[in-house]
């Protein structure tokens, strides 16, 4: 006797009258998918489409888990560490897959469908989610960092961003352009405390003045002028020129203020160019001009790399659905679906070649070019003047690194609130730093 398929045996439950009680128990061997993931506006739109993937697939049951960034990397890391199985897709970044992977604790992302056409997935995005030449996380987005302004505020006070501005220039144009009384802040910058909040910008400030987090015998270099060059220089910025409450906005909450006319300049995330170009999402869609992220002393490692990509964790049970709705999700057909639903410049980038030849997406993102540019520029393996034993642009590729590097940004974020000085500041995270690496065997 021939089998029906899942699909087909959920269609003629709807129909059936008689002999519901069976139906109900096959529908309930449907096979439930929890996703947790961020909550920003590329993966609401991803939760929002994915109804067209459960009509496709009524075998397969989503289950979303949407949190603030910081919190989901505690709650995945958690689940991920403990074997707790809570979750089936994860969203992580290239800090996590490649550590994972390497402990046996991420489902290997082979015997992918023909046409989801690995090949075209920018080469960048999947070394960074691999390890020894095995990808572990398929990429959603991928982002460097670039700096965002009112073309408009420019123009008014006589001011012309170049291409690659310095930090001494962004100073000087956020200091004539900050007007409190009409609540116009000169710039807004990532303050709450996080290794990937606050801390994945102010590692690139640290980097570009020529400051690294360790130096070759792993001995930590956050105590140092570097350090305190690139603190002073961002605290002072954000306390003269920022909006209040500063130390209290990540990405989420510098896009809103970017995207309701309250910045002059925003140096963050280059994803934020489809959501600041999206005259749906924006009030200054038609007003924002572009540039590099600044430089100080060096241009490397003044702008980051990352990915937020979807894992499916060795501890789901449910692993060829979760797996199914990964392909989806970033698939060429996915970004076609955000295409026609929320406009070419708001689809997910830095993943595809094909994205970045369409004509659909050059007119409308003429920053396409310059942020594939910034994403394949950006060096893991070299983000620094002096030799470092670690990999990582704004991060420190060591499990440690989220203990310290969220010890860190809590005392960073301590000094852009008036509650710490830079100098203790600095002293506190070098201790963190130092004690973490000799702990775990780093320092000979």
């Amino acid at each position: 006797m021939k089998m029906k398929s899942p699909t087909r045996r959920a269609s003629l439950c709807k129909v059936a009258l008689a002999g519901f009680s069976v139906c109900a128990a096959q529908l309930a061997s449907a096979a439930n998918v929890t996703i947790a993931t961020l909550n920003n506006p590329d993966m609401l739109e991803l939760k929002k489409l994915s109804a067209s993937f459960e009509k496709a697939n009524p075998d397969i049951k989503l289950n979303w888990v949407i949190l603030e960034e910081n919190v989901l990397r505690q709650r995945a890391t958690t689940d991920i560490t403990t074997n707790s199985g809570q979750f089936d897709v994860v969203a992580i970044g290239t800090y996590e897959a490649p550590q994972w992977g390497k402990r046996g604790w991420l489902v290997p992302m082979n015997n992918l469908p023909a046409d989801y056409d690995l090949d075209d997935v920018v080469k960048t995005a999947r070394d960074g989610l691999s390890y020894n030449g095995q990808l572990y996380a398929l990429p959603f987005y991928v982002e460097s960092s670039m700096t965002f302004y009112r073309k408009d505020l420019f123009q008014a006070a006589g001011l012309k961003m170049p291409d690659q501005p310095t930090y001494d220039q962004i100073k000087q144009f956020a200091d004539k352009l900050t007007d409190k009384s009409k609540g116009q802040y000169g710039i807004c910058l990532r303050g709450k405390a996080g290794w990937g909040e606050n801390m994945a910008y102010v590692s690139t400030v640290v980097n570009t003045y020529g400051g690294r987090w360790f130096d070759e015998n792993w001995k930590a270099q956050i105590d140092t002028p570097e350090w305190h060059k690139a603190i002073s220089f961002y605290a002072d910025l954000l306390k003269n020129d920022g909006p209040p409450g500063a130390s209290s906005n990540g990405f989420n909450e510098n896009l809103t203020l970017m995207s309701s006319g309250k910045c002059a300049m925003w140096i963050d995330a280059t994803v934020a160019a489809g959501m600041l170009y999206n005259k749906s999402q924006s009030q200054v869609a038609d007003k924002i001009g572009f540039a590099a992220a600044p430089v100080a002393v060096t241009p490397k490692g003044s702008h980051w790399l990352w990915s937020w990509s979807l894992a499916i964790p060795k501890t789901s049970k449910s692993q060829d659905a979760a797996k199914k709705f990964v392909t989806w999700a970033t698939s060429k057909q996915y970004i076609e679906m955000v295409g026609k639903d929320e406009g070419w410049a708001s689809v997910p980038p830095g993943t595809r070649k094909s994205t970045y030849a369409r004509p659909e997406y050059k007119q409308a993102a003429p920053f396409g070019d310059f942020v594939l540019k910034a994403i394949e520029s950006a060096d893991p393996n070299d983000s620094s003047i002096k030799k470092v034993p670690y990999s990582g642009v704004q991060f420190v590729g060591i499990p440690e690194f989220q203990s310290f590097g969220t010890v860190v940004g809590q005392a960073i974020a301590g000094v852009v609130a008036g509650q710490t000085s830079v100098d203790a500041a600095l002293k506190s995270g070098n201790a963190a730093a130092d004690r973490a690496v000799k702990q775990a065997g780093y320092q000979k």
